[in-house]
């Protein structure tokens, strides 16, 4: 016969009510825990790495677009599977153990915006004012996982909303949204289903693309994993390299058109 153990009571043979701990350790329960993404693991050099090699083919893939004149299907294959990628560093940055606790969300959204905003007008001048550019889309997914990481239908709701909505004005649209999603999904619960998920995901990006090169993404992500890269992590680069390579490119537009 299994024994439970007594309640504690006082003096007065009253039992105690909640103490601050237990008030705190209520509050924290509000909040989902999250799963280690340590089943899959990635290097932090080779998860660096996936990121330059994606500053790298979109860097090829704007110059192909804005100064080639979409002259080259090579670069332009190469840039689709940009997307992915980036999506893929950010929401595995975003279920380390502890993010959740430690804001990271909510810092990574305040980067995202500042630069989103700094490359706003370069982005304009070569796109247009819609749709906005990829680290909105990048910032809008970001939020979406943060509220789902709460806990409630309220939190759900909203992140219900910003994806119907927000998914209409952000760059690549609501398949962007569903490579991010489905890459927190399977980086928080590893298994066949949800790889199969992801796949589908990137492929839902030919409906833009035109073709299905965005999953080949799935290669570079699972060659990242079989190798260890010595290479140190470069936070701000990424964030600096955007506005920076798009104002370049406009810049040249603009001397090259007077």
């Amino acid at each position: 016969m299994l024994r439970t153990s007594p309640q504690h009571t006082d003096a007065r043979g009253v039992q105690p009510g909640p103490t601050a701990m237990s008030r705190k350790l209520q509050t924290l329960d509000r909040v989902k825990p999250e799963t280690p993404a340590g089943a899959w693991s990635i290097s932090n050099g080779s998860l660096e790495t996936l990121k330059w090699v994606g500053l790298l083919f979109m860097t090829g893939d704007h110059v192909n677009k804005y100064l080639l004149h979409d002259s080259s299907p090579a670069l332009y294959a190469l840039g689709r599977m940009v997307m992915p990628l980036f999506g893929f560093v950010l929401m595995f940055n975003l279920t380390r153990p502890g993010a959740l606790e430690s804001y990271m969300h909510l810092r990574v959204m305040k980067r995202l915006a500042i630069f989103a905003l700094l490359a706003t007008p370069a982005f304009v001048h070569l796109v247009g004012w819609w749709p906005l550019n990829i680290l909105a889309t990048l910032f809008l997914a970001t939020l979406i996982v943060w509220l789902l990481e709460r806990d409630g239908w309220a939190a759900r709701c909203m992140a219900l909303i910003a994806f119907l909505v927000g998914g209409a004005v952000v760059e690549f649209w609501w398949p962007a949204l569903l490579c991010c999603l489905a890459s927190w999904a399977f980086l928080r619960r590893p298994n066949g289903l949800r790889m199969l998920l992801l796949a589908l995901a990137m492929a839902s990006l030919a409906a833009i693309n035109g073709h299905f090169a965005a999953v080949a993404a799935l290669l570079l992500i699972w060659g990242a994993r079989q190798v260890e890269v010595p290479l140190p992590r470069s936070r701000w680069v990424f964030y600096s390299f955007y506005p920076v390579h798009l104002s370049l490119i406009a810049l040249v537009l603009i001397v090259t058109e007077n």
